[in-house]
């Protein structure tokens, strides 16, 4: 029994086609797709099982070095699934698809973005970098196009002039924004994934996302630390 369930059907193989295709997907997205492969495959469906229908697919791209993740929306906390390449680091997968000068303009605004207090960085911060690209040097109307771009594909989120990494950059990108960001990039001490916005303990500097903080306070009358119980001094969200 537990041969077959590990078997690739034609559902694993649609439902992994049309993750390809977004490159990212919600979690109620995703789980309608699971019920939709299923019933069109004939294949025994079962509602909460979405993680396993997945494992199953991953044990076969394990030889591929591609893998579908699970990770959290900063901003509303929900789930979502995307695609990674394992095989090459992600900037260099970036690389057959931007120039030089836009990669440079893109590790600029990682920078600011990690190393912000708040996980986001302005337009105007972002754009006065396109002229001291060491590469090339960047038009700000020619940097607005290329922002444009990483907002389209998935790299960057932007709301209201504000940039920050997209949910799909966050998954994708865990592993070498952690080892090139070693002394400010933390994962939160609820969900353990990478924080970027985040709240940071004063006293003992652990931080969590806030949709984290927010589930996590709900239940307690004074808000205290998960790590060192002092008092939680950031507004909860």
């Amino acid at each position: 029994n537990i041969a077959m369930a590990a078997q690739m059907t034609d559902a694993h193989r649609r439902f992994l086609q049309v993750l390809m295709s977004h490159g990212i997907m919600e979690g109620s997205e995703a789980r309608k797709l699971h019920r939709r492969c299923c019933e069109i495959h004939k294949v025994y469906y079962a509602h909460d099982k979405l993680d396993d229908f997945i494992s199953t697919i991953n044990s076969h791209l394990q030889p591929l070095f591609m893998q579908i993740r699970k990770g959290m929306s900063e901003g509303d906390g929900r789930a979502h699934y995307a695609l990674v390449n394992l095989a090459e680091t992600e900037v260099t997968k970036m690389a057959s698809d931007y120039t030089e000068n836009e990669l440079e303009l893109f590790r600029k605004t990682m920078d600011l973005i990690i190393l912000s207090e708040n996980g986001f960085a302005s337009s105007t911060d972002i754009l006065n970098l396109a002229d001291q690209l060491k590469t090339k040097k960047m038009k700000k109307k020619e940097a607005e196009q290329v922002l444009k771009v990483f907002v389209e594909d998935k790299w960057l989120s932007e709301r209201n002039g504000e940039y920050t990494l997209h949910t799909r950059c966050i998954i994708e990108m865990e592993q070498y924004i952690l080892s090139n960001y070693q002394d400010v990039a933390r994962k939160c001490n609820i969900c353990h994934s990478l924080a970027i916005q985040s709240q940071v303990c004063d006293s003992c500097g652990i931080g969590m996302h806030l949709p984290c903080v927010r589930k996590y306070f709900r239940a307690q009358t004074e808000p205290r630390c998960p790590q060192c119980n002092d008092f939680w001094s950031c507004d909860i969200p």
